[in-house]
């Protein structure tokens, strides 16, 4: 009789079968992850999504600290891969104008989307909604498989193999780092990163004010940093997103609610009229990254794996869709044309299509930050005759309108409105 098998058997058995094949294998199954995910389905690559922890999906009356402004681009990507219609069934905020201010009262811009005859600029939506959708539609293709699981190694050879930390292995021709900023794949690929730490922290919250919103998101640039109100689907709440100097973040994360809330109003001021409730706080440090190479043998990098901007200007989290829809893409073409998706010199035209645009991104999003953490005279003179020149100079603003909601620029296919982006 042979003896029953123990655990290490089990375990040496399975390291030693053959790993399970996979065309692409996307290592993050974030927003960003998901939605490249999504652009690979019911082509003909078989494709799997690692995801070692899911994001909860918000419901009922509290929300998810971490909200996105989705630009219409993003809308036009998520309709292209049906998963728009999971954020409509869910909850969403139309942005339909913008008020920006200076704390000191030189300068002011406003934007309404009327002005370029579109219904709104752009739509907040909460993390855990957009990953809800995002993971819901991916599920409905049959080449897509979902993999609950974390990474414990990678090796890029002829292809690439991923080692998962209960013993599972898995190849393919090419590996995506969609796993965020301190990304494991990047570190296989051994990528240097520059990095410029903002010395700034992210406090984000719910609010509810005495007056309705209005679908409007506003802005006020204060010394330490920016603070915005962005609206939510109820009336009278927003999601606040305070970016200031460590200093004084630490000093506002360690207030209680009515100590807070007396902060808030007394530099958001009373557009919103008294601001009546804050949940509960979260923090994160603020840094911009770019790496100085998005692809390599069997990999590429998209999203905050390869870049990260100031939120600021609400850009990032679409950056990294604008990266999974072109990498999409590109793979794509290239599995049509019989080339090898995995091999640097093919990809090298996703990093070319993207890398500029990313960084220039991440150097504009640095420069506001600098610019309106200025308080020199001259310059907090001049910003505010900038401002108040644009907010009078209506082409400009158009165009500003226009470039911010992704209506033009070298867009992916699937982010193309019909009739292309100009």
């Amino acid at each position: 009789m042979r003896p029953a098998a123990t655990v290490d058997d089990v375990v040496t058995a399975r390291r030693k079968q053959a790993p399970a094949a996979y065309d692409v294998i996307i290592v993050g199954g974030g927003m960003v992850g998901s939605l490249a995910a999504c652009a690979f389905g019911d082509s003909a690559l078989k494709v799997a999504v690692i995801e070692p922890r899911r994001m909860p999906e918000p419901s009922g009356a509290d929300y998810d600290l971490r909200v996105s402004a989705l630009t219409l681009a993003t809308q036009t990507m998520f309709e292209a891969v049906g998963a728009w219609p999971g954020i409509v069934e869910r909850r969403f905020a139309p942005v339909r104008a913008m008020h920006i201010w200076q704390a000191d009262g030189r300068g002011e811009l406003e934007f309404n989307a009327a002005e370029i005859g579109e219904p709104c600029l752009a739509y907040i939506v909460e993390n855990g909604v957009i990953v809800a959708a995002l993971r819901e539609r991916l599920q409905q293709f049959t080449n897509v498989h979902a993999i609950d699981g974390a990474v414990a190694d990678f090796a890029f050879n002829e292809l690439a193999e991923v080692a998962l930390t209960d013993s599972r292995r898995l190849s393919a021709r090419l590996v995506v780092g969609a796993d965020g900023s301190d990304s494991a794949v990047r570190k296989c690929m051994e990528t240097p990163v520059r990095k410029l730490d903002m010395a700034q922290l992210g406090i984000v919250a719910t609010v509810r004010t005495e007056r309705p919103h209005e679908d409007v998101a506003r802005q006020v640039f204060l010394p330490t940093g920016p603070l915005a109100f962005l609206p939510l689907p109820e009336p009278n709440t927003c999601s606040i997103v305070w970016s200031a100097d460590r200093a004084r973040a630490d000093t506002l994360v360690a207030l209680d609610d009515p100590k807070f809330l007396a902060e808030l109003a007394s530099v958001f001021g009373d557009s919103l009229g008294a601001i009546l409730t804050v949940s509960a706080r979260a923090a994160f440090p603020l840094a911009l990254t770019h790496a100085d190479r998005y692809v390599g043998n069997r990999a590429a990098l998209i999203g905050d794996a390869a870049h990260t901007v100031h939120p600021l200007a609400g850009q990032g989290v679409n950056l990294g869709f604008l990266d999974a829809a072109a990498l999409a893409e590109v793979v794509l073409a290239a599995a049509t044309n019989r080339r090898d998706i995995g091999a640097e010199h093919v990809l090298r035209r996703y990093e070319r299509w993207r890398k500029g645009e990313n960084l220039a991104m991440v150097s504009v999003t640095g420069g506001f930050k600098l610019l309106f953490g200025n308080e020199w005279s001259m310059v907090a003179g001049l910003r505010g005759a900038g401002i108040a020149l644009t907010n009078r100079i209506a082409p400009v603003k158009n165009l500003i309108m226009r470039r911010a909601s992704g209506l033009v620029g070298d867009l992916p296919a699937i982010a193309r409105r019909a009739g292309g982006a100009a």
